[in-house]
């Protein structure tokens, strides 16, 4: 039971090309974020389009090949962590984030 801890699993699209950040060690980070959506019908019968946007980051090896074949409107599979974190703006106001922290990741779709 301790796998269903803290663990996130999404199918989405990507809404942006990934941003790879290379750090002084040589350790990479990506960061992007994907869109699931989920359709249903409302009280009046009428089709209603639910979309959520996801924060994604993903570290090491990975990170790498995220930057190097995943691109804007690509399908993507990950599974994950959820992360929430703070920081203070340079306005000096308190900022809150949700990300998910990838640990598997799988590129659907045909090649580009």
């Amino acid at each position: 039971m301790n796998t269903l801890r803290n663990s996130v699993q999404l199918i989405g699209r990507l809404g942006k090309d990934p941003e790879v950040r290379t750090f002084d060690e040589g350790k990479q980070r990506a960061s992007f974020t994907i869109a699931t959506s989920e359709t249903y019908k409302n009280q009046k019968g009428e089709k209603v389009e639910d979309t959520q946007w996801h924060n994604i980051v993903i570290w090491g090896k990975l990170a790498e090949i995220a930057g190097k074949y995943l691109k804007k409107g690509n399908e993507v599979a990950i599974q994950g962590k959820l992360i929430h974190r703070s920081y203070e703006s340079t306005a000096g106001e308190k900022k809150y984030v949700t990300e998910i922290n990838v640990n598997d990741m799988v590129m659907l779709g045909g090649k580009s």
